[in-house]
């Protein structure tokens, strides 16, 4: 039986003092769906990173711009888009932070944070505007938790 995933949206003005209100949903839904403490700081900092860089680099703080937060739920990964709607940019482009004339640069270190911490990371241009960042994270799905007794009371 193949289990619907399920999906939570966000969208926050172009201010990062929204960025608290993301992570703390951010926290929640991995809490939620059993990622170890470890896993779930990572997604956090990633997804933070993400929507920092959409307020700042994609809208340009724009009051009028909004970012669009999408978290989809699965049996085996959670996957997060952030969409903004500024001009885009070409991934490709940004300075290696891991170049020696770049290590004290702060260019491109959310990417690579992002990058680092998730098991994948892809960006796509929207066909209406803006850019569009998907992320992922796959985790182990419950039923092959071994040593892991939480759910016996409930018949799992």
């Amino acid at each position: 039986m193949m289990l619907a995933e399920n999906v939570v949206e966000l969208t926050i003005a172009s201010q990062l003092e929204y960025i608290d209100l993301v992570t703390t949903l951010t926290d929640n839904i991995t809490s939620m769906i059993a990622f170890d403490e470890e896993a779930a700081y990572w997604i956090n900092m990633a997804v933070r990173e993400s929507v920092a860089n959409a307020v700042e680099h994609g809208n340009k703080y724009d009051p009028q711009r909004s970012v669009d937060i999408r978290f989809t739920i699965g049996v085996d990964a959670l996957r997060v888009s952030i969409r903004d709607y500024g001009e885009g940019f070409d991934p490709s482009t940004l300075p290696d932070p891991l170049d020696p004339n770049n290590l004290l640069n702060p260019a491109g270190r959310g990417i690579l944070y992002m990058r680092t911490f998730m098991d994948s990371v892809e960006y796509a241009r929207h066909p209406e505007g803006g850019m569009i960042v998907t992320m992922s994270k796959r985790r182990a799905p419950r039923q092959t938790d071994e040593g892991d007794h939480r759910h016996d009371a409930v018949g799992n």
